[in-house]
């Protein structure tokens, strides 16, 4: 049995104002050239399908089309929801859809769905466990406890036990850690606050492999056969070191599973980009890689600037992030300071937002301007 594993899709998700649709159409398009190269028996996407759980259209659309093609190229797929979809409107038409070989799990209702797909070998079992919290599973074991996402989790997964000589696979859409060592996170993910929504990875034992979603970094959680795909796209800064990639797993007769990882390009990259303003601009630098990346920029001049981000954008066209690093940098992550700028005086905070929009002091002559107009706004109430 061969499958591929995606996760995170986040579809119809935007940075700033920027619609990456056009990005997700093109990363869908090369996940489904990959499956006409490889020919998996099936697909399995390990939740967070939609950015949100009100999806745009166009999101939907998208969805729509790649599960079309994927239908006409008798792939079986196989997917939960995540805790940023909609488990309800996932689950739309979900007993119509099954029939074309579409198995959604979106609403948990007190089991775990099973699929069972055939190859040489005989069975394959799918558990597909949507995103959980405790207290979905509340609702179908009143006379217990479950205390923690760990409980809850494997209080589910005792649901189907896995019956010996059998081959199962899992979908799950959770925090996974490792005897307490959590996986590598991105700022585009959500999690609780002091992890306390994590399972630990012993809960998944006899499954010959586990595929999660819900962290955007490819990895492994235990060992080599519970992994994260990981997004098939960068969506936050601290991705831009990560190589997206999807796996190809392939479990032979007696369960054991081999994993092999299968780069992904996108249309644009995300990068970051740092040194002077005149020699970000220059031909040989905005030549060195694709233009239309989208860029976080690090400005290291000293001195003053016109409209810096105004000048990169206009060889740039997507710079999200504009940040200035040289010795007046300041240090402005310090949040005991926040209590004494509201003390203080409109000037002083044009003063502030001054230096921590250009990373200079505003000269005397820019002062005497503001505080003119201070007084007129003053003497206009």
């Amino acid at each position: 049995m061969r499958f591929l594993h995606l996760a995170d899709l986040h579809l119809g998700k935007r940075l700033g104002n920027i619609s990456l649709c056009p990005d997700q159409e093109y990363i869908l398009q090369e996940i489904l050239r990959l499956i006409k190269e490889y020919t998996p028996d099936a697909l399995l996407l390990a939740g967070d399908i939609y950015d949100r759980s009100t999806p745009a259209t166009d999101a939907v659309e998208m969805f729509d089309e790649f599960l079309t093609r994927l239908v006409e190229l008798k792939i079986p797929v196989l997917a939960i929801s995540g805790n940023h979809d909609s488990p309800e409107r996932l689950d739309f038409a979900s007993r119509i859809i099954s029939h074309q070989g579409i198995y959604v799990a979106g609403s948990f209702n007190g089991n775990i769905k099973e699929i069972e797909l055939m190859d040489e070998h005989g069975p394959v079992f799918f558990h597909l466990l949507p995103f959980i919290r405790p207290a979905h599973v509340r609702r179908f074991f009143p006379q217990e406890e479950l205390p923690s996402y760990d409980a809850a989790c494997r209080r589910v997964l005792d649901t189907s036990p896995r019956r010996p000589g059998c081959r199962y696979v899992l979908l799950a859409h959770q925090f996974v850690t490792n005897n307490g060592q959590s996986p590598e996170r991105s700022d585009s993910e959500q999690i609780s606050v002091g992890g306390v929504d994590n399972i630990d990875a012993s809960a998944f034992t006899g499954y010959s492999y586990v595929a999660l979603g819900h962290i955007h970094k490819a990895q492994t959680a235990g060992n080599e056969f519970i992994r994260y795909a990981g997004s098939p796209l960068k969506y936050s800064f601290s991705e831009v070191n990560h190589h997206k990639s999807v796996p190809l797993v392939e479990i032979d007769a007696t369960g054991q599973a081999s994993v092999e990882l299968i780069p992904l390009n996108p249309l644009h990259d995300m990068r970051r980009i740092k040194g002077p303003l005149e020699k970000l601009l220059s031909t040989e630098v905005a030549g060195a890689a694709d233009r239309n990346d989208y860029l976080q920029v690090v400005l290291t001049d000293e001195e003053d600037l016109v409209a810096p981000l105004d000048c990169l954008r206009h060889i740039y066209p997507n710079v999200l992030k504009l940040d200035f690093a040289n010795s007046r940098s300041q240090l402005n992550e310090d949040d005991s300071l926040a209590p004494a700028r509201i003390s203080k005086s409109p000037e002083e905070m044009f003063r502030d937002f001054y230096k921590l929009q250009q990373n200079i002091e505003p000269t005397p002559e820019k002062m005497a301007i503001v505080r003119d107009i201070f007084a007129k706004l003053e003497g206009e109430k």
